[in-house]
Formats: C-alpha cells, structure tokens, sequence
C-alpha cells in the first residue's frame, strides 16, 4: 500500500473510531469540527468553489464564502453518515429516511421499462441507494468513478455494494449497463460531473454552458423509459428526505441528435432548479464550467 493510501485509511480510521464510539452530540462536534478544519486547510478546493459559486449564483464574495463553507459541513455530515453505515441494517437505514413521490416509482415499476434513476452529488447522495435497496428491494446498478485511492475505493465500495446495490466502474460501462438492465436491475447514475468533449454534450447549467453526459438519454431513447430525477435532502444531518422528481418523459424521433440533446438539457435544467433552490447541499468543489470559468 502506498503512502498516501496509508494516509488516507488512518485518518478514516481514526474518524471512524471517533464516530461510532461516541454519543451523537459529540459526533456532531467532531463533525462540524472536522468540516471547519477542510475548510481551512483545503485552499485548492475552496478556490473552485467560490469560483463556481461567484459566476453562476452572483454571490457576492461574502456570500460566496459562506455558501462555501456549508458546502465543506455538508460533506462533514456525508462523511459521518457514511461511517455509521457500514455494515448496517436495511432497518437502520429507513428509520432515518422518508420518501416524498414515491408513487412515480411505483409507476415506472408498473410500466415493465427499465428504471434509470437521474442523481447527482447532491445532500448525502450515498444514501440514496442504501435506502431505495432497503425500502423497495429494488436491485440497482451505480455508474461511477474509483477513488484514486484504491485503498479508500475498496472501503467506498464495501459500503456502497450492501443489499444488492451494484456498482459500474465509468470507464467503457455501457456494455454492463446494457447487461444490468437485461437482468432488471435499475441503473443510476450521478450526471454532474464535467465530462470532455468527447464523452459529453454542451448545455447550459445554471447560465453558463458545460459539458454534460447523454449516457441517460442514450438509454432512455433506446428503451423509451422515462428518467427519474432523485435527490436527498436534510434540514438536520439526522434525518433525510428522498424526493422523486416528475420524470424525464423519453424522445423518440427521426432525429436522434436533437432528441439526446434535449433529454440532456432537460437534466441540466432539475438539477439547476434544486441548486438554486439549496445551493448549500450541492457539492461545488468540482470544476464544473471548464468552458466559461478560468480555474487557477
């Protein structure tokens, strides 16, 4: 194992023991101190916050600052929500999750089409599969990138693979996802990321264009499914909203470019909205506008 990865392991390891061990006041202190100290310390990150934030929102850079350090709590929270879900119960996790337009899977259920779930890196969105698995029993496949550090992607991956929850590595995953789906697994995949010229296609998000993955609208046209958007949301950290958006309705015309182009933006467009509706719960830390913000 390298340096860094040992580095990495300890330090969760530490965390984790200081999570699980103590009362939850306590938890919290060391969470929310937790977050304070990223804050500080990380100046790479922070700096593509605030610019994210100043160019797309209009923030002054007061306001900016302070969104920014909610995001860095934010994170803190996700973190500790993630140790405490190792190796958890399917009960555990419901009990601190409600589910608001839950009737909207319940129709895509009944359809016979597959289910492709539209999410992002949005609340704590690594319950999110937990919880869909346990309250639903629903089999789903996760689309993402490993960790850089294997060590630390082997811990991501224990956590993220319990109660039949699958995941697809990035990289050349269509083939999978066409074999998930023949098995009746749901796919869901976080669409936020920038994405390079060659794998996505341009659309406006929150005013300035970006590049954006079709790979849902590639699949939505092909099964003509609908597309969910599911997000999580928290007033406390304690307890969790999952909300189902009103689907993505699937286009099928003679015109295959012009209809992936407006899936996609139609995606662009949910997310925006719940952004600007709590920007502090999304993770602005990712060079989001390579197109048309100037990152040091």
């Amino acid at each position: 194992m390298e340096y860094k990865d040992r580095l990495y392991v300890a330090l969760f390891g530490a965390f984790a023991t200081l999570v699980k061990k103590t009362p939850l006041p306590i938890q919290e202190a060391i969470t929310k101190a937790l977050a304070s100290l990223a804050y500080l310390l990380d100046s790479k990150h922070k700096k593509v916050a605030m610019s994210n934030i100043q160019a797309t929102l209009k923030l002054p850079k007061k306001e900016a600052k302070r969104l920014t350090k909610q995001v860095y709590h934010n994170l803190a929270f996700l973190l500790k929500d993630f140790v405490l879900n190792q190796n958890t119960t399917k009960e555990a996790i419901l009990a601190k999750v409600d589910f608001k337009g839950e009737e909207i899977l319940h129709k895509a259920l009944q359809s016979g089409k597959p289910i492709l779930f539209m999410g992002s890196h949005y609340g704590n969105w690594e319950l999110i599969p937990l919880a869909l698995a346990a309250k639903f029993d629903l089999p789903i496949s996760v689309v993402g990138k490993p960790l850089p550090s294997k060590a630390m992607d082997e811990i991501l991956r224990a956590n993220r693979e319990q109660f039949d929850i699958e995941l697809i590595k990035k990289r050349r995953a269509m083939r999978k996802i066409f074999h998930a789906i023949s098995k009746g697994r749901a796919i869901g995949i976080l669409v936020d990321q920038h994405t390079t010229d060659r794998e996505g296609i341009e659309v406006e998000f929150l005013g300035l264009p970006a590049m954006h993955t079709p790979v849902l609208s590639l699949l939505s046209r092909r099964y003509e499914a609908p597309i969910i958007p599911i997000f999580i949301t928290t007033e406390d950290h304690r307890h969790y909203t999952i909300h189902f958006h009103q689907p993505i309705q699937p286009l099928r015309t003679s015109d295959e470019k012009s209809d992936i182009r407006q899936l996609t933006q139609a995606q662009a467009d949910v997310l925006a909205k719940m952004v600007q509706n709590r920007p502090q719960e999304w993770f602005w830390l990712h060079k989001r506008w390579k197109k048309a913000i100037q990152y040091d």
